[in-house]
């Protein structure tokens, strides 16, 4: 059959074999500024589910598949404790973060459900999926129709950069297994201090 198969003219050749690969050129979702945060926080206050929302991934960079099964059984002494979803199965990744001061005081205010800090309007864990699609709603309430959950996690990363954070420690709290995927965050950061020193 396949030797029929390469001596049959009639055979359609693939006409995209000899084009090049074209490389993706976009940095992908748009990184949260500080001023859109600030837009963020004043639409949705401490004490609000959209504020807890937003705290949970800034202040960890957590993905948002993380964000929503994460919970007070996660939190002991001061530190979060989890394994990864992505790759929870093939490559597991255990993360260990800090709870920073701004998320302790969202966490103490904030309305939360008992093995999910994040629940619907039903006291129900969110899907991810379900989660992604509310909180879009919440970003548009604030007016801000550029930003997603995503976003969060690489303007936690911009921060945590700006701040100093090492390639160690960004590979750490990210969960990330290799250093290309920090540098984008450190060149930047690195890049920005050079423009506010000049």
């Amino acid at each position: 059959l396949f030797k029929w198969a390469k001596e049959d003219d009639r055979i359609a050749t693939n006409p995209a074999l000899e084009l090049s690969r074209v490389k993706n050129t976009t940095e992908g979702f748009h990184t949260w500024t500080a001023e859109e945060v600030a837009q963020f926080e004043e639409c949705h206050p401490i004490g609000s589910k959209g504020r807890l929302a937003l705290g949970l991934m800034l202040y960890t960079g957590l993905r948002k598949s993380d964000a929503v099964l994460l919970g007070r059984q996660h939190v002991k002494d001061g530190w979060i404790s989890k394994r990864q979803y992505k790759n929870r199965n093939r490559h597991p990744v255990q993360i260990q973060i800090p709870v920073l001061a701004p998320l302790a005081e969202i966490l103490a205010a904030s309305p939360a459900g008992t093995l999910n800090f994040l629940v619907t309007q039903w006291g129900r864990p969110f899907s991810i999926k379900g989660f992604g699609n509310w909180f879009r709603d919440r970003c548009d309430e604030a007016g801000l129709p550029q930003c997603s959950s995503h976003g969060l996690r690489k303007a936690g990363a911009t921060l945590a950069a700006e701040q100093g954070a090492t390639t160690q420690q960004l590979m750490a709290i990210f969960g990330w297994k290799n250093v290309a995927e920090t540098e984008v965050y450190t060149k930047k950061a690195e890049q920005r201090g050079w423009l506010v020193r000049a």
